[in-house]
């Protein structure tokens, strides 16, 4: 039923793809030749606005010159029609898509170093760069008089808007596709977080460009499509003025959703040919675009996000999350030990061993000389006073504080040197104290996303339930930050990694909960052969989950040894708790 359900969410979009078609074509027989004509304009502003949304919308990207990226489709497509190169039309604009998406990566570049308003001034600099070059130049062909060749079963405009719909549909239903794969799930990521995506193995750099590189090549297809609609293409259809708008629009509209993208192009074209038949100029419609997307930046929300709430609202019905009473005895199976687990011999060798590890901001000693080993299938708690260096620590040996001493060694191999994205895919995963589960997504997407590995959906569904999750097709934004904080442990866990380092994991969880995640936490070591390092406040907690502790202490290990012995110490209860007693 499960596998059934997943099918008919890809086929179901295939199937309305199909229908649009058709739609298409009954519609490109009855309506008039003016509005064909207006019908292929807003068809083509949907490609682009389309792809706005996955580099805008998606990946959280400023991006400013999408009309850039449809000059440069244009001018393939007029290049190749000049020079009669083989293939026909939608070779050319296949073509065109294909050379908008090399520039999209080399504009995208930027983005890996620069952020916001920097990186909005750096694409509107290419549009305004480019606008230049093409008034100056012109397009190929035009100085001639030479009408771009439209595919000959679609040679009249009727027929070409037909064309254009059939291009819109594969278009739109292959962002559907990527939307749904680890690709699409990085760039929401991404978005709400680079270094959360990092620390899942996932490039930060290669969600950022292939995110510009789709987006483009999106933009791309526009521009050859209109080229075809005009037959000779002229600068003044994609200026920066333009750019800027659409990428208003695109914001307003909610353009990562497909079918608010296509209402988006549907505004394109209705706002300024509505002020035009109420006898207003045109060039007005930019301040409306203008207006609307003030709006939607101040309020925080767009219209799509709008319309699909309500629409949610009066007819979707809300799954309940599964709590801890919920859980079957079969799903408490899935996280039990083997039978035929085998112990971990005494002295086996530590799966974790860090040694002199050293931070220093300035003439500050975050962490000095710190070492420690974390066993094979053990739990090992961190602890200490409020600037301790425990969150320190835990960037330095992931990865984030490159900058430090001494070493860092995973199963025997030398990570010091490798960047997180790295020691990620070779089994050292954490979390983080702050939120870092990118709301865009469903639970499903998610988990899949960080355990980069194919996942039964048997096995997922009975894992979220075992750790108090929600079923795997609620959607993210719907779940309270605390309960997203177990998703965040039960994806990481079902990634696999030899040491999973958990950063005060039950934070936003009441002190019943507390206990119960703990329960849930000793089985997991054994079960999928995972060390892990638990940073927690909750002392009942740590008693519970942890055979060892080590104690920080102004970036120093105060303590280190079993954790009974090491909760009596009277340096911790100094240090740690004060003049409190600690019982065991």
């Amino acid at each position: 039923m499960l596998r059934a359900n997943s099918r008919l969410k890809v086929v179901l979009p295939l199937a309305i793809a199909v229908a649009s078609v058709a739609i298409g074509f009954a519609l490109s027989i009855g309506l008039s030749g003016y509005v064909v004509y207006l019908a292929i304009s807003m068809i083509t502003a949907s490609i682009a606005i389309l792809g706005l949304g996955i580099v805008t919308g998606s990946a959280g990207i400023i991006a400013l010159c999408q009309l850039s990226f449809g000059a440069i489709g244009a001018w393939v497509v007029t290049w190749m029609n000049a020079n009669e190169a083989p293939g026909g039309f939608i070779v050319w604009l296949i073509a065109g898509g294909v050379a908008a998406s090399i520039a999209g990566v080399i504009i995208g570049l930027p983005a890996l170093r620069l952020r916001g308003v920097n990186l909005a001034v750096v694409t509107l600099g290419f549009a305004a760069a480019l606008d230049v070059l093409i008034v100056q130049t012109q397009f190929p062909g035009q100085k001639d008089g030479l009408s771009v060749a439209r595919p000959e079963m679609f040679s009249s405009d009727r027929e070409y808007f037909f064309f254009a719909i059939i291009v819109l549909a594969v278009c739109a239903y292959g962002v559907f596709l990527l939307q749904r794969s680890r690709v699409g799930s990085s760039w929401k990521a991404v978005a709400f977080s680079e270094r959360g995506t990092a620390a899942v193995g996932q490039s930060v750099r290669l969600a950022k460009l292939s995110a510009f590189a789709v987006s483009a090549a999106l933009g791309g297809v526009a521009g050859g499509l209109l080229a075809g609609q005009v037959g000779i293409p002229y600068a003044s259809s994609f200026t920066p003025i333009q750019s800027l708008a659409l990428y208003i629009l695109a914001v307003m509209s909610g353009a990562y959703l497909i079918d608010m993208a296509i209402f988006g192009g549907i505004l394109w074209v209705l706002v300024p040919e509505l002020l035009k038949r109420w006898g207003v100029p045109q060039d007005w419609g930019f301040v409306v675009f203008g207006v609307l997307g003030i709006q939607a930046l101040t309020s925080g929300s767009n219209l799509g996000e709008a319309i699909r709430s309500l629409i949610s609202k009066r007819f979707a019905r809300r799954t309940l999350p599964a709590t801890a009473g919920d859980v079957s005895t079969s799903v408490l199976d899935v996280f039990a030990v083997p039978e035929a687990s085998e112990p971990i011999p005494v002295d086996a060798p530590p799966v974790l061993k860090v040694q002199g590890l050293g931070v220093q901001f300035g003439a500050l000693k975050a962490l000095d000389d710190v070492s420690f080993e974390v066993k094979p299938r053990s739990i090992m708690g961190l602890i200490g006073p409020n600037g301790a260096g425990k969150s320190t620590f835990v960037d330095a040996v992931s990865g984030f504080l490159p900058q430090h001493t001494g070493t860092v060694s995973l199963d025997g191999v030398d990570i010091t040197r490798l960047d997180p994205v790295a020691r990620a895919r070779k089994g050292l995963r954490r979390t983080f104290q702050q939120d870092r589960v990118p709301p865009q997504l469903t639970v499903e997407a998610y988990v899949r996303f960080v355990a980069r590995k194919r996942l039964d959906i048997e096995e997922l569904r009975d894992a979220l339930a075992f750790m108090g999750c929600p079923p795997p097709e609620e959607k993210l934004s719907n779940v309270d930050v605390g309960t997203r904080r177990l998703i965040e442990v039960a994806a990481a866990v079902l990634s696999g990694p030899q040491v999973l380092i958990l950063d005060e994991p039950a934070a936003g969880l009441s002190h019943e909960e507390h206990i119960q995640f703990g329960h849930r936490l000793t089985r997991i070591p054994s079960r999928f052969d995972t060390a892990i390092v638990i940073i927690e406040h909750d002392l009942d907690l740590v008693r519970s989950v942890c055979t060892e502790l080590t104690v920080l202490d102004f970036g120093r290990v105060l303590a280190q040894g079993e954790a009974t012995r090491v909760l009596e110490d009277p340096a911790v209860i100094a240090a740690y708790m004060g003049d409190a007693e600690v019982t065991s």
